[in-house]
C-alpha cells in the first residue's frame, strides 16, 4: 500500500465527513471477520458511488489491489491515522444545560476515540443530577485547555450568546468547534467550526416526506 502526504487544507469537507463513514463500515467488516473488501461492496455500504470512494481515497494515495480490492485493516487504520482518532482525543463541552448535560452522558465517545473531559457552565453549582465529568466555570476555561492540552469543543449554549461564549474559545486556543447553538458562528481562519442544527435537519426530512 503506498501513501502520499498531502496539504490538510486541500481535502474537502465533505471528503473528510465520508471518510468517517467509509471507517465506520471497515470496523463492522473488520467484525465480521473480512479481510478484504471491493471497492463497490465498500461503496455500497456507505452510501455512495464507487468512483466517488476513489476519489476520495486517491487524496491519500493509491490503495488497494485490483481482482482483490481494499484491505480491510489497512485501510481502516490509514482512515483512522488520517482522522487522528487512533489515541483518545480530549473534548470540553460548554454549556452544561440539558442537551449539554446529555452528551456528556453519553458513553459511546470514547469508543469513537473522543473523551469529554470536563464541561463549562455559567453557573456550574445548578442541580443537574448526576453528571459523569466535573463542571467548571467559565472563569477556569483557559488554564484548563491549556493545562489539558485541549483543542476541541462542543458548544450547546443559547444562541443568544453563542458568539461571545465562541469567541472565548478561540481565545483560550481551541481550534475544533462542535456547534449546537441554532446560529452561524464566526471564526478565525485557524478554527474549524461543525455546525448541527437539528431544527434544519427536521425541515429537510419535512420536505422530503410531504406529498407530492
Amino acid at each position: 500500500m503506498k501513501r502520499t502526504t498531502r496539504t490538510r487544507a486541500r481535502i474537502p469537507r465533505k471528503t473528510v465527513y465520508r471518510l468517517s463513514i467509509y471507517f465506520r463500515c471497515l470496523n463492522r467488516l473488520q467484525n465480521n471477520g473480512l479481510q478484504t473488501v471491493s471497492s463497490e461492496a465498500l461503496a455500497r455500504a456507505a452510501g455512495v458511488k464507487p468512483t466517488q470512494l476513489r476519489k476520495d481515497l486517491a487524496h491519500f494515495g493509491q490503495f488497494g489491489t485490483r481482482g482483490l480490492g481494499y484491505d480491510v485493516a489497512q485501510l481502516s487504520k490509514m482512515i483512522s491515522d488520517v482522522l487522528g482518532n487512533q489515541t483518545l482525543q480530549p473534548v470540553v463541552l460548554v454549556g452544561a444545560g440539558n442537551l449539554g448535560t446529555a452528551l456528556v452522558s453519553y458513553g459511546g465517545f470514547a469508543r469513537e476515540g473522543f473523551e469529554i473531559v470536563a464541561a463549562f457552565d455559567v453557573d456550574p453549582t445548578r442541580p443537574r443530577g448526576r453528571c459523569p465529568v466535573p463542571i467548571h466555570p467559565m472563569e477556569r476555561l483557559a488554564d484548563f485547555v491549556r493545562d489539558r492540552s485541549v483543542k476541541m469543543a462542543i458548544l450547546c449554549v443559547p444562541a443568544a450568546v453563542a458568539q461571545e461564549v465562541a469567541n472565548q474559545l478561540f481565545a483560550a486556543g481551541l481550534t475544533g468547534v462542535l456547534n449546537f447553538a441554532p446560529i452561524v458562528i464566526h471564526a478565525p481562519e485557524d478554527v474549524i467550526v461543525n455546525n448541527v442544527n437539528l431544527a434544519i435537519e427536521l425541515e429537510n426530512l419535512s420536505y422530503f416526506i410531504q406529498d407530492e
